[in-house]
């Protein structure tokens, strides 16, 4: 009985000291797989930062470049009409420097 009750602590004692060491490893395992995890979330939330940044630039030079086609389209009629007026004037030079009457121009308007 007694050799018993000793075989039973020895058995007793095994499994425990086996199931300590299994869960040492398995604590283990898990500190890796925590400090994995911290490291990816790290970088994760750079990545985000690095994007969010990327983003407002873009937002930036979306709104400049707005800022820029209104006012092309703003003053394109103007400019439209300074540009036939200068080539209506070049002709009127260069039919003048031709040896034509600048009267005759006069009249035409």
């Amino acid at each position: 009985s007694e050799e018993d009750a000793q075989k039973a602590y020895e058995d007793f004692v095994k499994e425990t000291n086996g199931s300590i060491e299994a869960k040492s490893k398995e604590i283990v395992e898990k500190s890796e797989e925590k400090a994995k995890a911290e490291g990816a979330l790290v970088e994760a939330q750079e990545a985000k930062e690095s994007a969010l940044f990327e983003l407002e630039q873009l937002a930036n030079s979306k709104a400049e470049l707005h800022q820029s086609c209104d006012f092309i389209l703003k003053n394109f009629d103007l400019r439209q009409t300074a540009r036939d007026e200068e080539v209506e004037a070049l002709k009127q030079a260069k039919a003048i420097l031709s040896g034509a009457k600048f009267e005759s121009f006069l009249q035409s308007e």
